[in-house]
């Protein structure tokens, strides 16, 4: 079991070209893409891509420069995750949950300084990897409200953790784990415990046997008695007045980035539709599928919907779209993406649908694009109540 990636420091990259730049990503694409399905099958934390990534000064993009980290701001993260979400999108939804991290670490600097250097340093030299772990069994999502079961009870030693979390995504490549949990105060305290992956009594069960994205290793951990130093408690408010684990900038960059994952699926599967539509030229045709009408307003349709996804996240990305809009970002985007795969399967029919083919394969990734939070009903829910408030103060 791996308590971690711990991987040699990668070597601060020149200054490139933006041309550069998006050649080196589409390299990372294809290197990815190579595996993808190997990576599906045996759903495998993916290793080797993380290695690839951290060979590319990657791992640490969000992090600020004076630690040795990229500074990358929302478009640039963008488009690393798409890029890597094309040729394996597993290892992009476990990169967007580093670059989130790193992020608001960056930006908000509400930690304890020794330890925020250190996780920072730790990605950025030894590609370590770091997430937070929030859903519980009993709770489901957190965003729907609700007190976690994990409690951080105080001790002459320090904090001993206990609690199970579920959806723990990359828990086999995660060496830092950001747990959500309450303390046992009399008046308890809210918020996130810094844990290190190899710690006494953490320990991960393989129930993560999903339809898609298998390889994310979103399994349950279980803390047993976990100790850690008091101070770990990184980021903790009064439960009566619970601090949101984003802020508006946050929640942008996260309806960017997970939207970016599943806009970059759907962009894998019209490459493959494609190629099929110009390789497949059925006898009684005499020539390739491309040449039907049909097939060619397939095509103008699901390149269509890709033109606004990506019209949303680079207005969205370079600072044109208000961050109040963050959600309506994620469920537009995400909808359009299975919808476009949805309208690939449905002009290829049994191809499209066999093993042997990705695009069964992006399909069942593409479709877990819904189970992020916020859910539709939550955004849709949201908006409606928004323009019925706004009715009302000008009344």
């Amino acid at each position: 079991m791996n308590a971690g990636v711990q991987w040699q420091a990668a070597p601060t990259p020149d200054v490139e070209s933006d041309a550069a730049f998006a050649a080196r990503l589409q390299g990372i694409t294809q290197r990815l893409a190579e595996t993808a399905q190997h990576y599906d099958e045996s759903a495998e934390f993916p290793h080797a891509n993380f290695r690839l990534l951290h060979e590319h000064g990657l791992l640490g993009l969000t992090v600020e420069a004076a630690l040795g980290g990229g500074d990358a701001d929302l478009e640039k993260a963008r488009q690393v995750i798409s890029a890597v979400a094309r040729g394996e999108p597993s290892t992009a939804l476990i990169l967007v949950m580093q670059y989130l991290q790193h992020a608001r670490m960056r930006e908000a600097k509400n930690w304890p300084d020794p330890l925020y250097r250190q996780v920072a340093l730790d990605a950025v030299r030894n590609g370590a990897l770091i997430n937070a772990l929030r859903v519980e069994p009993d709770l489901g999502s957190p965003s729907r409200g609700g007190l976690p079961a994990t409690i951080a009870r105080r001790t002459a030693e320090g904090w001993r953790i206990d609690g199970r979390k579920i959806y723990s995504t990359g828990s086999h490549g995660l060496t830092w784990l950001n747990v959500w949990a309450r303390s046992d105060d009399v008046d308890p305290r809210v918020g996130v415990w810094l844990v290190p992956r190899n710690s006494p009594g953490v320990r991960i069960v393989e129930d993560w046997d999903h339809l898609g994205m298998r390889a994310t290793s979103s399994h349950e951990v279980i803390f047993d008695n976990v100790l850690v130093p008091l101070e770990h408690a990184v980021n903790t408010s009064p439960a009566r007045s619970p601090q949101p684990e984003l802020d508006a900038i946050g929640l942008l960059w996260m309806a960017v980035l997970l939207s970016s994952v599943y806009d970059g699926i759907a962009q894998s599967a019209r490459d493959w539709l494609v190629d099929f539509l110009e390789q497949r030229a059925p006898s009684n045709l005499g020539a390739s599928l491309s040449t039907l009408p049909r097939f060619q307003e397939v095509l103008g349709h699901i390149d269509t919907l890709l033109f606004a996804n990506r019209t949303l996240l680079q207005a969205a990305s370079h600072g044109l779209t208000p961050p109040a809009h963050a959600a309506q970002i994620k469920y537009l985007v995400t909808s359009n993406a299975i919808r476009a795969v949805e309208l690939a399967i449905e002009a290829t029919g049994n191809p499209g649908l066999s093993r042997s083919n990705p695009l069964q394969r992006h399909y069942r990734n593409v479709l877990c694009g819904r189970v992020h939070t916020p859910q539709n009903d939550v955004v849709l829910q949201g908006v409606g109540k928004a323009v019925f408030a706004g009715r009302a103060v000008k009344l």
